[in-house]
């Protein structure tokens, strides 16, 4: 691969006809993008559990000349069920019959505790929502992403989901398997045209990197503006091909 996805350079049209899920899109890394990415000419699907937050996400998107009209997805992915799911997928295939881009940003810190120490309540609570619900957004999206001519899924991978770190429990055996269900999905589909990649976004100014170092500079590290480049190379055209890898955003 010629391209390094940080450095990507692309026109302010690249997402045009563009239908992407986003989900926890009313913070960090998922508005910032989100906000690009309809800035950029994409049908934008917002998806969060705060009605309050997506619908003033909603306005901003409505206040950038020519981004289309955005949608809104509200779902807790901490209580959803399986009809939940279907529901919702249901609602998007009968308003836009496919999806192009599906970014699977939300997640959840949990604590930083030990193995020893961990809450059994907790661990799954983190799993759960990491984990099973990317795995059910996933499966229940497919038709409607084999319905797209280019489609893309992102997970949201860490650091600590590559070499395990004392002290992040369930977070980072989880972005272990964040990263394992992304390889999964990539082999199934390696002879089609849906392609499956891992973003790591580093350290980057959000509220979950605040609980998980309270302490630390946060004027030192990136906004979530400031690393999207590597999100809109995998949801775009330059992307085909590219698929069963995990990549850095810094």
């Amino acid at each position: 691969m010629s391209i390094d996805p940080r450095l990507y350079e692309y026109p302010n049209d690249i997402l045009h006809d563009r239908i992407i899920l986003i989900t926890g899109s009313s913070d960090g890394i998922g508005k910032a993008l989100a906000l690009h990415a309809a800035a950029l000419g994409a049908q934008v699907i917002l998806h969060g559990r705060s009605v309050t937050k997506l619908e003033k996400l909603y306005d901003e998107i409505e206040g950038i000349a020519g981004a289309p009209r955005p949608s809104i997805a509200v779902m807790d992915l901490e209580s959803a069920n399986a009809e939940s799911y279907t529901t919702l997928a249901q609602s998007i295939e009968s308003e836009f019959g496919r999806i192009d881009g599906l970014v699977l940003n939300a997640s959840i810190l949990g604590e930083r505790y030990s193995i020893e120490q961990y809450d059994a309540v907790l661990w799954q609570k983190v799993m759960h929502v990491n984990v099973t619900s990317v795995f059910a957004m996933t499966q229940v999206f497919l038709p409607l992403l084999q319905q797209s001519p280019d489609p893309s899924v992102i997970f949201t991978s860490s650091g600590v989901g590559r070499t395990g770190r004392a002290y992040w429990g369930a977070y980072a055996v989880s972005k272990f398997a964040t990263e394992g269900l992304s390889q999964v999905l990539a082999d199934e589909h390696g002879h089609g045209k849906l392609r499956s990649n891992c973003i790591n976004p580093g350290a980057t100014r959000t509220n979950m990197r605040l609980a998980a170092f309270p302490a630390e500079d946060r004027d030192a590290l990136k906004r979530p503006e400031e690393i999207l480049a590597p999100y809109v190379y995998l949801l775009g055209p330059d992307s085909k091909g590219i698929t069963g890898e995990s990549f850095d955003a810094q």
